[in-house]
C-alpha cells in the first residue's frame, strides 16, 4: 500500500496540468473521442514526481523487508521472550486511554504517519493528478476495485466453505507498495515508469478502500463526544491551514490532540492521519513554488517509509513459524483464504479488471508492452503487508492465535506473490531495459529525455547541429587517415 505517483492512462501528447508542479505546460485536452493509451508514456512532470517518490519508497521497502526478517528471527529464536516482553511493555497516560503496549503504539501511533502520507497522495491525485479526470481514472479505479473485491470473495469462499471466521474478509484486499518496491529493489528489475505508475495508482485506490473499511467495519464502541471533538479539531486544522497560518508548533500539537480524540472515540486512530492529509492544500498560490501538501509530504514521507512502517513491521511480523504452524496455514479456511486471496485473488482481480476496462472502453494497451506486463503488476499487487497485518489484528482481536496465523498467511501469500511476479518480470527484463533506455535517452544533453521533445522543432535543430558537428569531425579524421595512408604507401 503506498503512495501513487502517476497516471497509467496518460496519452503521449496530452500531459495533464498539475497545480502543484509549475514546470508542466498547460496543454489543451485532446478530442474526447480519441482512444487513450493504457500504460502509455507518462508526462514529464509526473515522471519526475514518480522518481522522487520511488526513491523514498524503495529504500523504505528495503527497510521494511529487513524489519520483517528481524522480527521473524526474534520470534523464532532464543530471543523470543525478550522480543515478546518489549512488544507487550505498556506505557502512556491511562487517564487519556493511552496506556498502550509498544506494539499498539506502533500500530495506532506510528502507522498514522503512513496513513497521513496516504491521505496527501489521495488528495493530490483527486485534485492535481490523474484521478481528477474521470476518463483517465476509470481504468486504474476499475482494476483496483476488482483487485479488492475478488480477494475478499476468495476469502469468503474459503471461510464460508470451511466453517471459518468471516471477519477477516478484508485482510487480502490491500497492496503494500513499499514492500512491492522493496521486492523490485532486491530483484534488481528496472520497470518502465508507466508500469510503476500503474502499481502506485492501484495502491492509492487500495489506500482509499482500506481507509473506508477500517473506519466502517473495524471500529467499535464509538464515543460520540470524543468523535465530535476530533471533528472539531480537524475543522480548526482546516481553518488555520487555509488561512495561511504556518508553523509546525501549531499543527503538530493540534494533530496530536486530534489523533488522541480519534483514538478515544473508538474509530481507528490512523483515520485521523488520513483526514489531516486530505485537508492539506495541493494547489499553488501566487508566489509559491510548491504547494503545502507537496512540501509537507517531502518532509514526512521519509519518516513514514524509513521509520514508522519498518517499526510497525518489526512488532507486527514477529509470528512463530514452525512446521505445524505452516501446516495450519494450508489447512485452516481463514488462512487459506488469506493466502489464495493475495496470490490468486489480487492477480486475477487486477488483471481481469484491466482487461475488461480495455475491452469495453476506449482505452488500448501500449503497443510497446504486453498483457504479460499487466499480469506481473497484478501479481505484485498481491504483496500485502502493512495494512493486511493491521486488518488481521483488528479482525481477530479476541483470538490472538488466529491473528498470528493470519499474519503468517499474509507473509506466505505475499512471498508467493513476489516469487510469481519476479519470474514474470525476469522473463521480460530485456524488453524493460530497452524501454527504460529509450525513456532516459538525452542525446542533446538539455536535461529533458528526447522522447518528450519529438514535437519540438528546436530539439531537431539541436540534433541536426550535433550530427553535423559529428559528421564534420569524421570527415576531418577521414582526411587525416587518407594523408597517413598516402605517406605510408610511399617508397621506403
Amino acid at each position: 500500500m503506498r503512495p501513487s505517483g502517476g497516471p497509467p492512462l496518460a496519452t503521449p501528447h496530452a500531459p495533464p496540468h498539475r497545480p502543484d508542479d509549475p514546470s508542466d505546460d498547460n496543454h489543451s485536452n485532446d478530442d474526447n473521442n480519441r482512444r487513450s493509451v493504457f500504460l502509455g508514456r507518462l508526462p514529464l512532470g509526473e515522471r519526475r514526481f514518480l522518481a522522487d517518490a520511488l526513491r523514498t519508497e524503495t529504500v523504505g521497502g528495503t527497510l521494511l523487508l529487513a524489519a520483517a526478517v528481524v522480527a521473524l528471527l526474534l520470534a523464532n529464536t532464543g530471543a523470543s521472550g525478550f522480543y515478546d516482553d518489549i512488544k507487550d511493555f505498556h506505557f502512556g497516560p491511562g487517564a487519556l486511554h493511552l496506556n498502550l503496549s509498544v506494539a499498539d503504539w506502533a500500530k495506532d501511533g506510528l502507522l498514522t504517519l503512513f496513513f497521513f502520507v496516504a491521505g496527501i497522495e489521495l488528495k493530490r491525485e483527486l485534485v492535481a493528478g490523474e484521478l481528477r479526470d474521470p476518463r483517465a481514472a476509470a481504468l486504474p479505479i476499475i482494476s483496483a476495485v476488482c483487485g479488492m473485491a475478488v480477494p475478499a470473495l476468495v476469502y469468503v469462499a474459503f471461510a464460508a466453505g470451511g466453517g471459518g471466521d468471516l471477519r477477516g474478509w478484508a485482510i487480502p484486499m490491500a497492496t503494500d507498495i513499499a514492500f512491492a518496491l522493496g521486492v523490485l529493489a532486491v530483484l534488481g528489475t528496472g520497470l518502465p515508469s508507466a508500469l510503476r505508475a500503474f502499481l502506485l495508482t492501484l495502491a492509492v485506490v487500495d489506500d482509499l478502500g482500506a481507509i473506508v473499511i477500517i473506519a466502517v467495519f473495524y471500529s467499535a464502541g464509538i464515543s460520540l463526544g470524543a468523535l465530535a471533538g476530533a471533528i472539531a479539531g480537524l475543522a480548526l486544522f482546516w481553518f488555520l491551514h487555509h488561512k495561511g497560518v504556518r508553523g509546525w508548533y501549531v499543527y503538530v500539537p493540534l494533530g496530536l490532540v486530534v489523533w488522541g480524540l480519534m483514538h478515544a472515540s473508538g474509530v481507528h486512530a490512523t483515520v485521523a492521519g488520513v483526514a489531516m492529509g486530505l485537508i492539506l492544500r495541493c494547489t499553488l498560490r501566487p508566489g509559491e513554488e510548491t504547494s503545502p501538501a507537496a512540501h509537507i509530504e517531502h518532509l514526512v514521507r521519509p519518516l513514514s517509509a524509513g521509520l514508522a512502517v519498518p517499526l510497525f513491521a518489526l512488532f507486527a511480523a514477529g509470528v512463530t513459524i514452525s512446521g505445524g504452524a505452516l501446516a495450519d496455514v494450508f489447512t485452516k479456511p481463514e488462512t487459506l483464504g488469506v493466502v489464495f486471496g493475495l496470490l490468486a485473488g489480487k492477480t486475477l482481480g487486477v488483471f481481469g479488471g484491466a482487461w475488461a476496462a480495455v475491452r469495453f472502453t476506449k482505452a488500448e494497451l501500449n503497443r510497446e508492452l504486453g498483457w504479460a506486463d499487466v499480469l506481473a503488476i497484478a501479481a505484485l499487487s498481491g504483496i500485502g503487508f502493512t495494512v493486511s497485518l493491521l486488518i488481521g489484528e483488528l479482525a481477530f482481536t479476541d483470538n490472538p492465535v488466529l491473528a498470528d496465523e493470519a499474519k503468517a498467511a499474509v507473509l506466505i501469500g505475499s512471498l508467493m506473490a513476489a516469487v510469481f511476479a519476479g519470474i514474470v518480470l525476469k522473463l521480460r527484463a530485456r524488453e524493460y531495459r530497452s524501454l527504460v533506455d529509450a525513456e532516459n535517452r538525452d542525446e542533446d544533453g538539455d536535461g529533458v529525455p528526447d522522447i518528450y521533445e519529438e514535437d519540438n522543432p528546436d530539439f531537431h535543430l539541436r540534433m541536426a547541429a550535433l550530427y553535423e558537428a559529428k559528421a564534420a569531425e569524421h570527415r576531418r579524421l577521414a582526411e587525416v587517415a587518407t594523408r597517413h595512408d598516402v605517406t605510408d604507401d610511399g617508397p621506403a
